[in-house]
């Protein structure tokens, strides 16, 4: 299976602490580093990286990565990395021809949530979201969360940050199919500003969104210093000594630091 990770933005919110979001470090393993692992952990063996805001500094660490890692790594860049996210979606989804696993590259995610989503049976959808049914939680950010509202048969009615209805909140990991990348071009030529929200909601007013509930299993976005700190703190200490798949599968288990 192949899998795309989004890492072409600014990210200002924890630029106070380092130059580049996808090369910021948690316990000593870069963001970037986690997302290509995890991935791995769910039976990926070709990425996809796009790159945008220090592209060149990026494409450097993936080469670096290509040397360690079992996996097949390409990137490609965003033609404008100030654009809303949707248009990563698009220049990723260029090299791939098939289903894949997409990621945000600024989240954490246990290996129970991506294998949930690459065993989904989805020839009917064009999109299956990761959602989270706890959505207070000390380890979500309300302000910068996006929201999920679903019918009764799980499938996405509304999505976006500014919804004030909501039953659940989106955790940044994806089943896409070449689907997705058409319905954000679509909401684009409907004049809405390209977000990956945007290609969603466009899917689920036809019917083809759907969630997989994560249940109890871990993740969170580290986007600002506050969510950095408590990445470092929850995970165990032998993160950074980690070398391969095997043992990355074990700590990003279900039953991960709550």
């Amino acid at each position: 299976m192949d899998g795309l990770i989004l890492a072409a933005g600014f990210g200002s919110r924890l630029r106070n602490l380092f130059a580049s979001k996808p090369l910021a470090k948690v316990n000593g393993v870069t963001l970037l580093e986690i997302a290509m692992r995890q991935l791995a952990s769910a039976g990926v063996t070709r990425v996809v990286v796009v790159t945008g805001y220090q592209a060149d500094l990026i494409e450097a660490a993936v080469a670096d990565l290509r040397s360690r890692l079992e996996l097949e790594i390409v990137t490609t860049r965003v033609d404008d990395w100030e654009k809303p996210n949707g248009y990563s979606v698009v220049a990723g989804a260029e090299l791939l021809s098939d289903n894949y696993l997409l990621v945000m590259c600024d989240h954490i995610l246990s290996t129970a949530i991506l294998r949930g989503l690459a065993g989904v049976s989805n020839a009917d959808r064009g999109v299956i979201l990761a959602t989270d049914r706890q959505t207070v939680s000390p380890l979500i950010d309300p302000e910068d969360a996006t929201w999920v509202q679903t019918s009764e048969r799980g499938l996405i009615k509304r999505i976006g940050k500014d919804l004030q209805t909501y039953d659940a909140v989106d955790c940044g990991a994806f089943l896409a199919t070449p689907a997705l990348a058409k319905a954000i071009l679509a909401a684009i030529d409907q004049g809405k500003q390209g977000s990956l929200s945007d290609g969603m909601q466009m899917l689920a007013d036809q019917g083809r969104a759907a969630t997989l509930d994560i249940g109890n299993a871990w993740w969170m976005d580290v986007d600002d210093p506050k969510a950095h700190r408590m990445a470092e703190e929850l995970l165990d200490e032998q993160f950074s000594l980690l070398g391969d798949v095997s043992a990355w599968s074990s700590l990003t288990r279900a039953d991960a630091p709550s």
